[in-house]
């Protein structure tokens, strides 16, 4: 039986720390949560990678918005990348689409190309592609070893019938992996539901500031993990 593997998304060293002592597997690095998760500071990356012993993918997307790229942006995806590989990242995760939404694969292809020997998840830009089954078989075709989907809908709760067929199509070829709105409450029926041997989560929480000018001034809270809901969480698919 293979082992389930547990992805938490990080937004800051801390994060990653905690994450990783309460059994995560697996850090999706990023910056700017409110956006969705964008590429992490450089600085971010190399601490990471240097203080975390499970494997490390920064996210690799210059803004936040839809996820068709500019040549500029593109280029700038491409130095990060292997900005990433020469600090000892396992991986990284992105994705690229044409203005319709569909894979565009020949990018994806260049990506996956730059960023080798690293693996490389397809993320939640699969979400906006016009037929979920054709742009299977284009991240396939890119080389992708994963996709990072909540099924097209808002949470993976809202999805479990298309996540299914998505791993039945996939058939081994690629990994599915269920993210948005997973917690410790949900785990086991999501990865029940859908057959899938990775699972995504954020287990996100809000800091408190130490100063109420932060708040008056809008300087927005620190991001971290909760770490008692990456323990129960992996309890529920041990």
């Amino acid at each position: 039986m293979r082992k389930k593997i547990l992805e938490v998304c990080v937004f800051s060293l801390d994060a990653a720390l905690k994450a990783e002592r309460s059994g995560a597997d697996r850090l999706e690095l990023c910056s700017n949560p409110m956006e969705g998760g964008t590429t992490p500071h450089p600085a971010l990356v190399k601490a990471a990678c240097r203080k975390c012993n499970i494997p490390v993918y920064p996210i690799i997307r210059p803004r936040g918005g839809g996820f068709c790229y500019s040549e500029d942006e593109f280029e700038m995806m491409k130095e990060d990348i292997l900005f990433c590989k020469d600090a000892g990242c396992k991986g990284i995760a992105t994705g690229v689409l044409l203005p319709d939404n569909r894979v565009d694969v020949i990018r994806m292809k260049q990506l996956v190309e730059l960023a080798h020997p690293m693996g490389v998840t397809f993320i939640r830009a699969f979400d906006l592609t016009p037929d979920p089954f054709e742009a299977l078989e284009d991240v396939i075709e890119a080389g992708c070893e994963r996709i990072l989907t909540s099924g097209q809908k808002d949470k993976a709760t809202d999805a479990p019938e298309l996540i299914e067929q998505l791993v039945k199509k996939a058939a081994n070829r690629i990994s599915i992996m269920p993210g948005s709105g997973v917690r410790a409450d949900n785990i086991r029926q999501i990865m029940d539901a859908t057959d899938a041997n990775e699972i995504h989560s954020s287990a996100r929480v809000f800091l408190p500031n130490d100063s109420k000018m932060a708040d008056e001034l809008g300087f927005g809270q620190a991001v971290s993990c909760d770490e008692n809901q990456i323990q129960k969480m992996r309890k529920e698919i041990n």
